[in-house]
């Protein structure tokens, strides 16, 4: 009988389903970017003078609280937020090597810093806000926590740290133990797999 998630199951349902999934996260992912690029990278003349470069963070999330209208500063704060929901989600799908809370985070911050540098050096009406990108990071938080890393287990096979045993590792332990003489002196603290494949020589 089959074990493990569904969709990393070998039949051929389980690889028409994964693929309609990446399909769809790829879609999903260039809409993003055409969503992402005209609200970033599109000019705007009229904002010139009521733009300016923020490099200290907190500082353009203390201006949008202190707003007159609560509104105002919902729509500036969870409008940063939710444009960063989507690499949360679409990051674990579509890309299995940034799996994983901070590699999500991070990724995320480096595509933001780059876009914000593109607003403030190319972008007219448009500045660097760091600011921004610590919201988009958040955004980027909740939806891997919410989906992202939930989709990325189901679609692809959990990933091993080199400080983790791999099953195969486990299973060639156990064979030689079970085929060695019983050591009279008593059993010898074993080193991490890591170490032994260090000090095995070369055939």
């Amino acid at each position: 009988m089959a074990t493990g998630p569904r969709l990393q199951r070998r039949t051929w349902r389980a690889a028409v389903a994964r693929g309609a999934v990446l399909i769809v996260g790829f879609v999903c992912m260039v809409a993003f970017a055409v969503v992402l690029a005209r609200a970033t990278l599109v000019p705007s003349p009229a904002s010139v003078r009521l733009t300016h470069t923020n490099l200290h963070p907190g500082d353009s999330i203390r201006a949008y609280l202190t707003q007159p209208h609560w509104r105002d500063a919902v729509k500036q704060i969870g409008g940063n937020v939710l444009l960063g929901l989507p690499f949360g989600v679409l990051l674990p799908v579509l890309f299995p090597r940034t799996r994983g809370l901070l590699r999500v985070v991070l990724m995320t911050a480096f595509v933001m810093l780059t876009v914000e540098a593109a607003q403030g050096l190319l972008v007219t009406g448009r500045a660097f806000d760091i600011d921004d990108v610590i919201l988009n990071s958040l955004g980027s938080f909740a939806g891997y926590l919410l989906l992202g890393r939930r989709l990325g287990r189901a679609l692809h096979p959990r990933r091993h740290h080199w400080w983790q045993r791999r099953p195969a590792d486990a299973d060639a332990d156990a064979e030689a133990s079970a085929d060695s003489p019983p050591d009279p002196g008593g059993p010898k603290p074993r080193l991490p797999a890591i170490l032994r494949a260090v000090r095995k020589p070369a055939p």
